[in-house]
């Protein structure tokens, strides 16, 4: 039973956290992707050390790790908690202002510094059920950082209930706030038998309720058109312009389908994120998406003849296609370590919260880790309209999130 009594400190921390831009660079070849990431990063150690785990540190790639130590006598698998600090290159993290809607009743949240920024029900139909809650959003000029900071926020809470409640008996228990998950890098410099957990969950989801052990399987797909450059005063015959060689072959795109503004639920997508260049050289960036790393591979292969044709369509031109693997789904190592997903369902019941039993459109650090050796599905953190200016997240959502966390370390210390 969960002390109802407990003064949170979750939205305090969350407020605090997002005023750090820690947004990452996925143009950047270094690891953090960004060093003004790791400013947050070392106060998340001084406030854990704060909280009483005096193990907390950063490592020399940015990762902060700490050790809640067991207080029961029985053997206890050790578990994980973990989150990101960096948030999403598509929006400007810096000069967060947050703000908080109390006692929502209803219609549009109108965003004060940029009025055409509005939430209402009608697009985010969760709002229905938020009726009363306090939500937060930013003003309008910035993202809010939702994700992931608020999973942090919500583990540093749990955390500090379980420390001021030893009561509530639990095995030992694992953090770790990476960088530059936004960017696909966040495991990369991971090292899992370091980390010491057999089992661990991210803390990167949405809706309350929300356990995810199935992700998109992904690549990532690099297409470079190379023209003929010639000055263009002397270029009749001769030049071969990579644009119109690039911007042809998207044309070939289908504008009905396969793009993530045309698929939903279980069906996957073709994307270009860029495409940069000049009349020698253009190079366009796709992302990859399905459930199915099968189907990843047609979709690789479509895109392919659909570049293939654009070359041919002018003559003198080439093109080179590299394909890079990204992630997979999760789902087919955490099949085999059930009582993980059991055991968080588990904890939801007894918090009376209908579980959400979804596949992500998306991958998260999980992804990764559960084929690295250590399982790790998703569970929610509250955010809404990920990497959008319209990012909120509801206080009690949060709070909710935090009382998860700590009956989940109680739960595997009671059914393992």
């Amino acid at each position: 039973m969960f002390d109802t009594n407990y003064k949170f400190t979750c939205v305090d921390r969350f407020i605090k956290y997002v005023k750090y831009d820690t947004q990452s660079d996925e143009e950047s070849s270094t690891f953090p992707s960004d060093p003004k990431q790791l400013e947050l990063s070392k106060d998340l150690v001084t406030e854990l050390k704060e909280i009483g785990l005096q193990d907390a540190h950063m490592d020399d790639y940015g990762y902060v790790i700490a050790t809640l130590p067991s207080n029961t006598e029985k053997d206890v698998p050790v578990i994980g908690f973990i989150a990101h600090v960096d948030t999403s290159p598509a929006v400007s993290g810096k000069n967060v202002n947050p703000i908080i809607h109390k006692n929502y009743q209803g219609g549009e949240i109108v965003l004060p510094n940029d009025t055409n920024f509005k939430i209402s029900p009608e697009s985010n139909p969760e709002l229905n059920d938020m009726i009363g809650f306090d939500i937060i959003t930013t003003d309008g000029t910035t993202l809010l950082g939702a994700d992931d900071k608020a999973g942090i926020a919500e583990i540093m809470d749990a955390i500090n209930y379980l420390v001021t409640h030893p009561e509530l008996k639990h095995g030992t228990i694992k953090i770790c706030f990476t960088p530059d998950e936004e960017v696909g890098r966040g495991t990369e410099k991971f090292d899992v038998k370091k980390f010491g957990a057999k089992y661990a969950y991210t803390i990167d989801g949405s809706t309350r309720g929300e356990v995810e052990t199935e992700t998109f399987s992904a690549d990532a797909v690099v297409i470079k058109f190379k023209g003929i450059n010639v000055h263009p005063g002397y270029a009749k015959n001769k030049m071969v312009n990579s644009l119109k060689v690039a911007a042809y072959f998207m044309g070939l795109l289908p504008k009905d389908k396969l793009s993530p503004e045309t698929t939903d639920g279980r069906e996957g997508y073709v994307h270009c994120t860029t495409m940069n260049g000049n009349e020698e050289l253009t190079t366009c960036k796709f992302i990859i998406r399905d459930f199915t790393a099968e189907k990843l591979k047609e979709f690789e292969s479509q895109l392919e003849v659909w570049v293939k044709n654009a070359v041919e369509a002018y003559p003198g031109s080439a093109y080179d296609f590299q394909v890079i693997e990204q992630y997979r789904n999760m789902k087919y190592i955490l099949n085999d370590h059930p009582q993980v997903e059991e055991f968080a369902l588990e904890a939801l019941n007894r918090l009376n919260i209908k579980p959400i039993q979804s596949a992500i459109r998306g991958g998260t650090d999980g992804s990764r880790l559960s084929y690295m050796g250590l399982p790790t599905p998703n569970l929610f953190a509250g955010g809404h309209n990920f990497h959008a200016i319209t990012e909120f997240v509801a206080v009690q959502d949060m709070q909710k999130s935090v009382e998860m966390i700590a009956t989940l370390a109680q739960v595997w210390e009671e059914l393992s």
